[in-house]
């Protein structure tokens, strides 16, 4: 087993001495330094795992030594010990980075808890560095599926937004289509990853709850405010705050948050003072805001304040590419929960796959390969365990208003167009009411235009 070295600087003989006897008990290596330059260079020579340093040395005073030290690593752990215990020297040698502070004569009780404290410190933010990265590896783009042209440059695009300083960042799409994920990837690939990413569902928590959720509240504030209380917000300083179906949050506290991304200060609930802090807000939601915000449910302004860096992820059903990659994804996932070892899908369930429209997206799509997953034995995935083949649409004539329209004469992508066509003439070149009569977004229907050269 590694023995921790431990770096002895005193210009005590008699101390080192008796440091370097209680050390060898506590099965620790020692390296001794009479003077700061003969401690530093021990440190060049071999990294030691942790310093006790005398803050009075002949050559140079401890504090020199210590920002060397910190400077080179600063997460080396360092004991002052001085025969001049001040608060003063306490005090600046903290602030320069050490770990803890002891006055002469030693308690060798004391110093033997600050090494094990100390040790024990190193390695749990080892741990959380390790994980930190870990996670940070996990949500990074390249580890989330896309095959089709659009979510390529979706990814292409969140790229960007999320290295550069933007504060706002507004995703929209069907329920079901990872905005969740894509906000974490956002995160992690931001220099504000090391911070904290916290996500609230502002339609799961009561409206009146919900304010001294996200701002927090002070002692006193109502009944039950029996001490001061940190929100959301403030939680998230340096850090990311995902607001998922923003669209549900009243206009009373629309207004307060307008404020908040205008300034970035709030006020705690029943507060008085100003809170400054530095977070990045991704708001998520599955309605379209413009067309809301038109209506007045939704606040205009707010909207166009969020709409600065606007990604939209399109629903599953238009970008069928994306099926099968997701679909053999969610099988080797399963694969390892389930401990089995299931190749794929067969013909037949890998054209029912792609023939179904993905309602749920791609949220319904991992649930049905994990129900079929845990019944399957075979070396394949067939239809009987797929839960969807009996919703599958029907391809047979269809009938859509008083177009009659037969499947075996146009393909799927001309019957879109036909109704995309149909509709922006019935609206009149209105792309908003277009959308209403096709009972999609206003996002959706935009990119279909784009798509079918429609403009």
């Amino acid at each position: 087993m590694h023995r921790k070295k431990i770096l002895v600087v005193d210009d005590e003989k008699l101390l080192r001495w008796s440091i370097r006897q209680k050390l060898s008990e506590w099965d620790l290596e020692v390296t001794e330094a009479e003077t700061g330059d003969e401690a530093l260079q021990h440190f060049q020579l071999d990294t030691p795992d942790l310093v006790i340093l005398d803050m009075n040395l002949p050559d140079m005073k401890g504090s020199e030594i210590l920002k060397t030290i910190k400077t080179d690593n600063p997460e080396l752990p360092v004991i002052i010990i001085t025969a001049y215990g001040s608060i003063d020297d306490a005090v600046n040698a903290m602030r320069l980075g050490a770990y803890n502070f002891l006055t002469k004569p030693i308690d060798y009780l004391k110093l033997q808890n600050a090494i094990n404290n100390a040790f024990e410190a190193l390695s749990l933010k080892k741990e959380v560095a390790r994980l930190k990265e870990k996670v940070k590896k996990s949500f990074d783009l390249s580890q989330i599926v896309a095959k089709s042209e659009s979510m390529l440059n979706i990814l292409s695009m969140t790229k960007t937004i999320a290295r550069s300083e933007t504060s706002i960042i507004l995703l929209q799409g069907d329920s079901g289509t990872g905005k969740d994920l894509l906000a974490q990837a956002i995160h992690h690939l931001s220099r504000r990853s090391l911070g904290p990413y916290l996500a609230i569902n502002c339609s799961a928590i009561p409206e009146n709850l919900l304010e001294s959720e996200l701002f927090g509240y002070e002692k006193g504030a109502f009944t039950d405010a029996k001490q001061r209380k940190q929100g959301l917000v403030e939680i998230a300083h340096k850090g990311t705050l995902l607001l998922d179906e923003i669209s549900t949050l009243s206009l009373p506290l629309q207004a307060k948050l307008l404020r908040f991304l205008e300034t970035q200060t709030f006020k705690r609930v029943g507060g008085l003072k100003d809170i400054e802090v530095d977070i990045r807000v991704i708001a998520a939601t599955n309605q379209d805001l413009d067309l809301i915000s038109q209506s007045g449910e939704f606040r205009r302004d707010l909207f166009f304040r969020l709409n600065v860096c606007p990604i939209f992820i399109p629903p599953l059903r238009e970008r069928v590419d994306d099926v099968l990659p997701l679909t053999q994804h969610f099988i080797q996932e399963y694969n390892i929960k389930f401990r089995k070892d299931i190749r794929g899908l067969n013909r037949k369930a890998e054209k029912i796959m792609l023939d179904y429209t993905w309602p749920g997206n791609v949220l319904e799509l991992k649930n049905a390969l994990e129900r079929a997953m845990i019944f399957e034995e075979g070396g394949r995935i067939g239809t009987e365990y797929l839960p969807i083949w009996k919703a599958r649409p029907s391809t047979e004539t269809k009938t859509t208003g008083e177009t009659s329209i037969d499947s075996a004469s146009l393909s799927l992508k001309d019957m879109e167009k036909q109704l995309l066509i149909k509709a922006l003439q019935e609206a009149h070149g209105n792309k908003s009411q277009a959308a209403r009569m096709l009972k999609v977004t206003r996002d959706t229907l935009r990119y279909k235009i784009k798509k079918y050269d429609l403009e």
